[in-house]
Protein backbone atom coordinates (compact mmCIF):
# COMPACT_ATOMS: atom_id res chain seq x y z
CA UNK A 1 0.00 0.00 0.00
CA UNK A 2 1.73 2.96 -1.17
CA UNK A 3 2.40 5.80 1.46
CA UNK A 4 -0.54 8.32 0.08
CA UNK A 5 -3.03 5.65 1.10
CA UNK A 6 -1.96 4.76 4.03
CA UNK A 7 -2.50 8.63 5.42
CA UNK A 8 -5.43 8.81 3.74
CA UNK A 9 -4.90 11.40 0.95
CA UNK A 10 -5.55 9.33 -1.65
CA UNK A 11 -8.09 6.39 -1.31
CA UNK A 12 -7.58 2.60 -0.82
CA UNK A 13 -8.96 0.55 -3.11
CA UNK A 14 -9.31 -3.25 -1.77
CA UNK A 15 -7.13 -5.21 -4.69
CA UNK A 16 -8.56 -8.57 -4.11
CA UNK A 17 -9.20 -9.66 -8.03
CA UNK A 18 -13.11 -10.02 -8.59
CA UNK A 19 -14.32 -8.47 -11.96
CA UNK A 20 -10.51 -9.31 -13.43
CA UNK A 21 -7.90 -10.97 -13.34
CA UNK A 22 -4.47 -9.01 -13.53
CA UNK A 23 -1.30 -10.04 -15.91
CA UNK A 24 0.12 -11.57 -12.84
CA UNK A 25 -2.89 -14.76 -11.85
CA UNK A 26 -3.38 -14.65 -15.91
CA UNK A 27 0.28 -15.81 -16.38
CA UNK A 28 0.53 -18.00 -13.68
CA UNK A 29 -2.77 -19.63 -14.19
CA UNK A 30 -1.54 -20.60 -17.70
CA UNK A 31 1.47 -21.62 -16.32
CA UNK A 32 0.30 -24.30 -14.41
CA UNK A 33 -2.00 -25.57 -17.77
CA UNK A 34 0.74 -25.56 -19.11
CA UNK A 35 2.73 -27.70 -16.92
CA UNK A 36 0.35 -30.20 -16.24
CA UNK A 37 -2.08 -30.15 -19.45
CA UNK A 38 -0.24 -28.83 -22.44
CA UNK A 39 3.59 -29.58 -21.84
CA UNK A 40 2.78 -33.40 -21.73
CA UNK A 41 1.01 -33.49 -24.56
CA UNK A 42 3.37 -35.39 -27.30
CA UNK A 43 3.94 -32.90 -30.39
CA UNK A 44 4.01 -33.52 -33.86
CA UNK A 45 1.59 -36.54 -33.45
CA UNK A 46 -2.33 -37.04 -34.79
CA UNK A 47 -4.35 -36.24 -31.77
CA UNK A 48 -6.24 -39.68 -32.20
CA UNK A 49 -3.13 -41.67 -31.69
CA UNK A 50 -2.87 -39.42 -28.41
CA UNK A 51 -3.56 -40.17 -24.92
CA UNK A 52 -5.56 -36.67 -25.20
CA UNK A 53 -7.85 -37.52 -27.95
CA UNK A 54 -11.16 -38.59 -25.60
CA UNK A 55 -10.01 -35.57 -23.22
CA UNK A 56 -9.75 -32.72 -26.05
CA UNK A 57 -12.65 -33.97 -27.85
CA UNK A 58 -14.73 -33.21 -24.30
CA UNK A 59 -13.22 -29.88 -24.44
CA UNK A 60 -14.09 -28.60 -27.88
CA UNK A 61 -17.92 -30.79 -27.33
CA UNK A 62 -18.62 -30.02 -23.28
CA UNK A 63 -16.86 -26.57 -23.18
CA UNK A 64 -16.21 -24.95 -26.07
CA UNK A 65 -19.62 -26.35 -27.40
CA UNK A 66 -17.96 -26.13 -31.07
CA UNK A 67 -17.74 -28.60 -34.10
CA UNK A 68 -15.29 -31.63 -32.88
CA UNK A 69 -14.14 -31.76 -36.63
CA UNK A 70 -13.00 -28.18 -36.27
CA UNK A 71 -10.31 -29.29 -33.57
CA UNK A 72 -6.78 -29.34 -35.32
CA UNK A 73 -5.80 -32.61 -36.46
CA UNK A 74 -1.82 -32.50 -34.42
CA UNK A 75 -1.42 -32.18 -30.87
CA UNK A 76 1.06 -29.36 -32.00
CA UNK A 77 -1.40 -26.86 -33.62
CA UNK A 78 -3.80 -27.85 -30.76
CA UNK A 79 -1.24 -25.90 -28.13
CA UNK A 80 -1.03 -23.36 -29.81
CA UNK A 81 -4.65 -23.39 -30.67
CA UNK A 82 -5.47 -23.29 -26.85
CA UNK A 83 -2.38 -20.78 -25.86
CA UNK A 84 -4.06 -18.21 -28.51
CA UNK A 85 -7.21 -18.40 -27.08
CA UNK A 86 -6.32 -18.31 -23.37
CA UNK A 87 -4.69 -15.27 -23.82
CA UNK A 88 -7.27 -13.49 -26.10
CA UNK A 89 -10.09 -14.50 -23.43
CA UNK A 90 -11.25 -12.08 -20.67
CA UNK A 91 -11.08 -13.15 -16.72
CA UNK A 92 -14.87 -15.42 -17.13
CA UNK A 93 -13.80 -17.18 -19.68
CA UNK A 94 -10.15 -17.88 -18.03
CA UNK A 95 -12.03 -18.93 -15.14
CA UNK A 96 -14.62 -20.95 -16.89
CA UNK A 97 -11.98 -22.79 -18.68
CA UNK A 98 -9.84 -23.41 -15.43
CA UNK A 99 -13.08 -24.76 -13.71
CA UNK A 100 -13.48 -27.05 -16.48
CA UNK A 101 -10.05 -28.49 -16.16
CA UNK A 102 -10.53 -28.73 -12.50
CA UNK A 103 -14.50 -29.87 -12.58
CA UNK A 104 -14.29 -32.97 -15.56
CA UNK A 105 -15.36 -35.90 -14.43
CA UNK A 106 -13.93 -38.01 -17.43
CA UNK A 107 -11.98 -41.21 -16.43
CA UNK A 108 -8.36 -41.29 -16.53
CA UNK A 109 -7.48 -37.81 -17.46
CA UNK A 110 -4.63 -37.43 -18.73
CA UNK A 111 -2.92 -34.94 -15.85
CA UNK A 112 -3.37 -34.99 -12.00
CA UNK A 113 -6.51 -33.41 -11.23
CA UNK A 114 -6.21 -33.31 -8.00
CA UNK A 115 -2.91 -31.28 -8.08
CA UNK A 116 -3.65 -29.13 -11.02
CA UNK A 117 -6.57 -28.13 -8.44
CA UNK A 118 -4.35 -27.85 -5.40
CA UNK A 119 -1.66 -25.71 -7.21
CA UNK A 120 -4.48 -23.51 -8.24
CA UNK A 121 -5.75 -22.59 -4.92
CA UNK A 122 -2.26 -21.86 -4.39
CA UNK A 123 -1.80 -19.47 -7.21
CA UNK A 124 -5.31 -17.60 -6.49
CA UNK A 125 -4.33 -17.26 -3.00
CA UNK A 126 -1.16 -15.60 -3.33
CA UNK A 127 -2.80 -13.54 -5.93
CA UNK A 128 -5.63 -12.62 -3.76
CA UNK A 129 -8.55 -13.69 -6.19
CA UNK A 130 -11.78 -13.90 -5.19
CA UNK A 131 -12.39 -17.52 -6.10
CA UNK A 132 -11.06 -21.17 -4.56
CA UNK A 133 -11.72 -24.55 -5.95
CA UNK A 134 -14.36 -26.45 -3.57
CA UNK A 135 -13.30 -29.52 -4.00
CA UNK A 136 -13.75 -29.60 -8.09
CA UNK A 137 -15.68 -26.32 -8.91
CA UNK A 138 -14.26 -22.96 -8.33
CA UNK A 139 -16.76 -20.74 -6.01
CA UNK A 140 -16.26 -16.95 -4.49
CA UNK A 141 -14.95 -16.77 -1.41
CA UNK A 142 -15.62 -13.15 -0.74
CA UNK A 143 -18.14 -10.72 -2.78
CA UNK A 144 -18.44 -7.12 -4.50
CA UNK A 145 -20.95 -6.34 -1.55
CA UNK A 146 -17.78 -7.11 1.14
CA UNK A 147 -15.03 -5.44 -0.76
CA UNK A 148 -17.30 -2.55 -0.98
CA UNK A 149 -18.10 -2.50 3.00
CA UNK A 150 -14.13 -2.61 3.36
CA UNK A 151 -13.98 0.52 0.76
CA UNK A 152 -16.61 2.67 2.74
CA UNK A 153 -15.33 2.02 6.45
CA UNK A 154 -11.80 3.50 4.74
CA UNK A 155 -13.83 6.34 3.41
CA UNK A 156 -16.03 6.94 5.82
CA UNK A 157 -13.61 6.89 8.69
CA UNK A 158 -11.51 9.91 6.92
CA UNK A 159 -14.70 11.80 6.07
CA UNK A 160 -16.15 11.79 9.73
CA UNK A 161 -12.86 12.28 11.83
CA UNK A 162 -12.36 8.61 12.63
CA UNK A 163 -8.60 8.89 11.51
CA UNK A 164 -7.23 6.23 14.11
CA UNK A 165 -9.99 3.78 12.53
CA UNK A 166 -8.73 4.25 9.09
CA UNK A 167 -4.86 3.69 10.02
CA UNK A 168 -6.01 0.42 11.45
CA UNK A 169 -8.01 -0.52 8.76
CA UNK A 170 -5.91 0.37 6.21
CA UNK A 171 -3.01 -1.43 7.87
CA UNK A 172 -5.10 -4.21 7.98
CA UNK A 173 -5.50 -4.58 4.69
CA UNK A 174 -1.92 -3.81 3.63
CA UNK A 175 -0.68 -6.70 5.76
CA UNK A 176 -3.94 -9.40 4.51
CA UNK A 177 -2.57 -8.31 0.52
CA UNK A 178 0.92 -8.26 1.05
CA UNK A 179 1.55 -11.11 -1.49
CA UNK A 180 5.38 -11.95 -0.47
CA UNK A 181 5.03 -11.77 3.22
CA UNK A 182 1.05 -11.13 4.36
CA UNK A 183 0.61 -11.42 7.93
CA UNK A 184 -2.73 -12.68 8.60
CA UNK A 185 -2.64 -12.18 12.76
CA UNK A 186 -1.41 -8.61 13.24
CA UNK A 187 -3.89 -8.01 10.16
CA UNK A 188 -6.65 -9.35 12.29
CA UNK A 189 -5.56 -7.43 15.15
CA UNK A 190 -5.47 -4.21 13.22
CA UNK A 191 -9.31 -4.81 12.52
CA UNK A 192 -10.13 -5.76 15.90
CA UNK A 193 -8.42 -2.37 16.51
CA UNK A 194 -10.25 -0.34 14.48
CA UNK A 195 -13.46 -1.58 15.89
CA UNK A 196 -12.08 -0.22 19.54
CA UNK A 197 -10.70 2.58 17.94
CA UNK A 198 -14.28 3.46 16.62
CA UNK A 199 -15.62 3.14 20.33
CA UNK A 200 -13.18 5.22 22.33
CA UNK A 201 -14.05 7.52 20.08
CA UNK A 202 -17.44 7.79 20.28
CA UNK A 203 -17.39 7.62 23.86
CA UNK A 204 -14.78 9.77 24.19
CA UNK A 205 -12.52 7.40 26.67
CA UNK A 206 -9.47 6.62 24.46
CA UNK A 207 -8.10 4.45 27.24
CA UNK A 208 -11.05 1.91 27.39
CA UNK A 209 -10.22 -1.43 25.72
CA UNK A 210 -13.03 -3.12 23.31
CA UNK A 211 -15.29 -4.71 26.38
CA UNK A 212 -15.16 -1.66 28.72
CA UNK A 213 -15.85 0.81 25.76
CA UNK A 214 -18.74 -1.26 24.16
CA UNK A 215 -20.65 -0.94 27.50
CA UNK A 216 -20.25 3.04 27.41
CA UNK A 217 -20.92 2.82 24.18
CA UNK A 218 -24.24 1.71 24.88
CA UNK A 219 -25.43 4.18 27.31
CA UNK A 220 -24.67 7.08 23.62
CA UNK A 221 -25.62 4.76 21.22
CA UNK A 222 -28.34 1.78 20.65
CA UNK A 223 -26.77 -0.65 20.04
CA UNK A 224 -28.74 -4.45 19.70
CA UNK A 225 -27.55 -6.75 22.49
CA UNK A 226 -26.47 -9.48 20.42
CA UNK A 227 -23.90 -7.13 18.12
CA UNK A 228 -22.61 -6.23 21.36
CA UNK A 229 -22.08 -9.88 22.41
CA UNK A 230 -20.40 -10.99 19.33
CA UNK A 231 -17.98 -8.43 19.24
CA UNK A 232 -16.85 -8.89 22.57
CA UNK A 233 -16.67 -12.50 21.98
CA UNK A 234 -14.69 -11.59 18.56
CA UNK A 235 -12.64 -9.18 21.20
CA UNK A 236 -11.88 -11.82 23.21
CA UNK A 237 -10.47 -13.98 20.19
CA UNK A 238 -7.92 -12.19 19.18
CA UNK A 239 -6.66 -10.56 22.68
CA UNK A 240 -7.41 -11.19 27.06
CA UNK A 241 -7.67 -8.48 28.63
CA UNK A 242 -3.70 -7.00 28.68
CA UNK A 243 -3.66 -8.24 25.21
CA UNK A 244 -1.83 -10.86 25.38
CA UNK A 245 -2.23 -13.01 22.38
CA UNK A 246 -3.90 -16.27 22.99
CA UNK A 247 -2.64 -19.89 21.53
CA UNK A 248 -5.13 -19.68 18.81
CA UNK A 249 -3.89 -16.41 17.31
CA UNK A 250 -0.72 -18.21 16.70
CA UNK A 251 0.40 -17.83 13.13
CA UNK A 252 -0.27 -21.57 12.22
CA UNK A 253 -3.32 -21.72 13.56
CA UNK A 254 -4.26 -18.94 11.03
CA UNK A 255 -5.22 -18.28 6.91
CA UNK A 256 -6.13 -16.00 4.57
CA UNK A 257 -9.85 -16.61 4.81
CA UNK A 258 -9.39 -15.72 9.00
CA UNK A 259 -8.06 -12.52 8.39
CA UNK A 260 -10.70 -11.44 5.22
CA UNK A 261 -13.21 -12.34 7.39
CA UNK A 262 -12.04 -10.45 10.64
CA UNK A 263 -11.69 -7.23 7.70
CA UNK A 264 -15.01 -7.58 6.38
CA UNK A 265 -16.96 -7.81 9.65
CA UNK A 266 -14.97 -5.16 11.74
CA UNK A 267 -15.64 -2.95 8.39
CA UNK A 268 -19.11 -3.43 8.85
CA UNK A 269 -18.92 -2.85 12.29
CA UNK A 270 -17.48 0.44 12.34
CA UNK A 271 -19.49 1.56 9.17
CA UNK A 272 -22.28 0.77 11.25
CA UNK A 273 -21.03 2.86 14.30
CA UNK A 274 -19.84 5.62 12.90
CA UNK A 275 -23.41 6.28 10.49
CA UNK A 276 -25.42 5.91 13.67
CA UNK A 277 -22.89 8.66 15.53
CA UNK A 278 -23.66 10.73 12.21
CA UNK A 279 -26.83 10.63 12.68
CA UNK A 280 -27.29 11.68 16.13
CA UNK A 281 -25.10 14.19 15.61
CA UNK A 282 -22.27 13.23 18.46
CA UNK A 283 -19.31 15.15 18.24
CA UNK A 284 -16.35 13.33 17.41
CA UNK A 285 -13.40 14.80 18.95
Amino acid sequence: MRFSERIGKKKVKVDIQLDYIDDALMNTLWSLVSMYFIEPMKESISLSSSEYDTFIKSLWFNHFKEPIDDIPSSTIDIKYKLRKRYFSWNYLEIYDFIDFLGSTSQQNLPFDKELFIKDCNGVLKRELSGYRFVHDKLAPITSELEINSIESALGNSLENGFKGVHIHLAEALNKLSDKTNPDYRNSIKESISAVESVCQQITGDKSSELGKALKKLKEILPIHGALEQGFIKLYGYTSDGDGIRHAMMEEDNLDQEDALYMLISCSSFTNYLMTKANKLGIEIK
